[in-house]
């Protein structure tokens, strides 16, 4: 699959949305992407779990021990991901206090190598929550992947880790004090949420 025909299933599953939109990064943008939309549906959801397993393993990279997600958007492409590979996935939520952890009786062993797997990497606040947690508890990152990297800056606190998407997008993001859908008093929507409570 190539961008093109990623960006069409986006379209066509109404994934990709216009607006004004608050990130969870604290950020704002004129486009979204809502990959819940996408991922409704079964068949495309291991579609893209099988092509993003399939990049990683052509380029020859190390295979993962398990695949670990944030909650809530990146738990069903993760597990998609997991599916393809055959090994197991678990996935990191917010507790009561907003800091991330394992729960669910998830645990990771002491060395396992582990992917991060997310839908949409924007700053990559929520992939790098993932990291610092498993890496704390004893895990080895070796690479991230997404459906769509949207990074502007493609600067990451761990610049050795590779990161692979199934398409890259180029969407403007604003401060909000910075913001011209604001000054244009356009209504502004959150759409998604690392926090499951």
């Amino acid at each position: 699959m190539n961008q093109s025909e990623i960006l069409h299933i986006l379209q066509k599953t109404g994934a990709l949305l216009e607006g004004h939109f608050l990130l969870s990064s604290g950020l704002h943008s004129d486009r979204y992407v809502q990959c819940a939309k996408l991922l409704q549906y079964p068949d495309i959801a291991e579609q893209f779990g099988t092509e993003l397993a399939n990049l990683y393993t052509s380029d020859s990279f190390s295979k993962p021990d398990i695949i670990a997600s944030p909650a809530i958007g990146g738990i069903v492409i993760g597990q998609e991901v997991a599916r393809a590979m055959k090994i197991p996935h678990i996935f990191v939520e917010k507790d009561s206090d907003g800091k991330p952890s394992l729960r669910r009786g998830f645990s990771i062993q002491q060395g396992q190598k582990f992917i991060v797997v997310e839908d949409v990497i924007t700053t990559g606040k929520s992939t790098n929550e993932v990291i610092k947690l498993l890496m704390a508890l004893g895990g080895h990152p070796i690479a991230v992947l997404a459906i769509i990297d949207r990074r502007r800056e493609p600067k990451f606190p761990f610049p050795n880790l590779p990161i692979i998407s199934l398409a890259k997008l180029d969407i403007l993001t604003y401060k909000p004090d910075e913001c011209p859908l604001c000054k244009k008093n356009l209504p502004l929507v959150k759409p998604g949420s690392r926090k499951i409570m």
